[in-house]
Formats: structure tokens, sequence, C-alpha cells
């Protein structure tokens, strides 16, 4: 199960304030007009984040973390996945009645790097046009994040919490930039074992990769509601955290 519409992710280890947090409408190279939410930090952000959604696309949890990644310092756009087969979000973000299932099926990797590189060319026009940016991706996001390491788009790194190893393919044995993969240990998703080859494979395509698995913990575990967990959301924002900081604009 994929963070649900009354999921909200818990807080970073640094707090700092936000300026500015809204959603808005970009446009990709193709002419696609897709929703986002952009937040930034009240300091000069050294980093930025493009968040990739799970499966429902941009619905709450997501601009909540945008803000999230603000309040560490970090200037974040999370983007919508289906601006080609649903056009912008009329609210701003999803519904929790939103038919995802229909368009999701209809969302192809090209789409989705598309849709990347609109955020990260918003991020630099908002900050400056040096910005590192990495791409967080939550399962199927994670799973596009994962893959990107291996793309042509201009990130510095990229980080994913419970993706799938399949949908990466291919692309792992091509993996080049630094890689984040958040693992949970009770993931009846995707089996622990399929992640670590992943992680394997990433390494010895030259990826620099950092695999952190936490044990018995369920998929979608990075949850303020999941206080059991709580400890393990820390350690994962710092790993997160740690590819922004090796990225940053010193």
């Amino acid at each position: 199960m994929c963070h649900d519409h009354d999921s909200r992710p818990p807080a970073p280890p640094r707090s700092g304030d936000v300026a500015e947090r809204g959603t808005l409408t970009l446009t990709a190279a193709d002419g696609t007009e897709f929703s986002a939410a952009y937040a930034a930090p009240a300091t000069t952000p050294r980093a930025g984040v493009v968040v990739l959604p799970d499966i429902r696309g941009l619905h709450p949890y997501y601009v909540a973390l945008a803000e999230r990644f603000a309040e560490a310092g970090l200037a974040a756009v999370a983007v919508d996945y289906f601006g080609r087969s649903a056009g912008p979000a009329e609210t701003g973000s999803r519904e929790e009645d939103f038919d995802w299932q229909a368009h999701i099926p209809q969302t192809a990797p090209a789409g989705v790097d598309a849709d990347t590189t609109a955020a990260i060319d918003y991020l630099r026009s908002r900050t400056e046009p040096g910005l590192p940016v990495v791409t967080v991706g939550f399962c199927f996001g994670g799973s596009h994040a994962w893959r990107q390491s291996a793309g042509d788009l201009d990130l510095a790194g990229s980080a994913g919490f419970y993706g799938r190893p399949g949908m990466v393919g291919g692309a792992a044995a091509a993996a080049r930039k630094p890689v984040v993969m958040i693992i949970a240990g009770a993931d009846s998703a995707t089996p622990v074992e399929e992640q670590l080859e992943l992680a394997a494979t990433m390494r010895a395509a030259g990826a620099e990769v950092d695999d952190v698995v936490y044990q018995g913990a369920p998929h979608s575990f990075f949850d303020r509601a999941f206080g059991e967990w709580s400890e393990a959301c820390q350690d994962a924002w710092e790993h997160v955290l740690a590819l922004t900081d090796r990225v940053s604009v010193r």
C-alpha cells in the first residue's frame, strides 16, 4: 500500500522557516501542462529536490513533503504524473477519489523524465542556474528515481523509497549517478533480496549506492502516523539529506 490521502511525512531532523509554499502548473517540453507543488526555504537553498510521488500522483502527502524539504533548507518541487492523460488537477493536487488506476498505465518513463526536467528548470529559475538537483521518489516514483541514475537528465543523484527493481530494468546496468535506496524490511510489495540485487547491479555499473534496510518496517513506513518507526524515519531522512549535502553548492 502506498501513502494514502491522509498520510503525512515525518518532520526532518533540520528545521527552518519556509518562505514560500503552494501549488502551480508547469509545462513540459512536449507542451504538456501538469500540476506541481513548490516550497522554498527562508535561507538560500544549496540544492533542490524533485519529488516523484507514488501511483496516486500529487496528493496531499507530497505537497506536504515539498514543505518538509523546504524546512530542511532545500527548494523542492513535487510533480504530478497525469497531465498527459487527465490534465492538471482542478484543485492543485489530486483528490481522494481520483481514478489513478485508469491513468497509471498511460504513464511512461519518457513522460516522467520530461516532467522531471520541467521541475528542474523551474527550481533553477527560482534559485540559481547551477543549482544541483536530486530526485526523491516513493514506490512507483522511487523506481523511476533509481532508473534516473542511468539517464541523461541533469541530476546530481537520486533517492528512492520502497521501489520496484523490475521497473528499473536494464537501466540498472548503466547506473552512474549516486543513489540512495530506502528499503522496508517487511515490504510485501517487493522482496528485500530483489532490492539488494538491484543495489549490487547499480554498484557494479559504477554508481555509488547507499542502500539501507529497516528490518521489520512495512511498505510506506515513512509516515508520521507510524510512531513505532519514528527512529527509522529520522534515519531515512539522514540518508536522503546526506545525498543533498554531498551534491550541494559550497
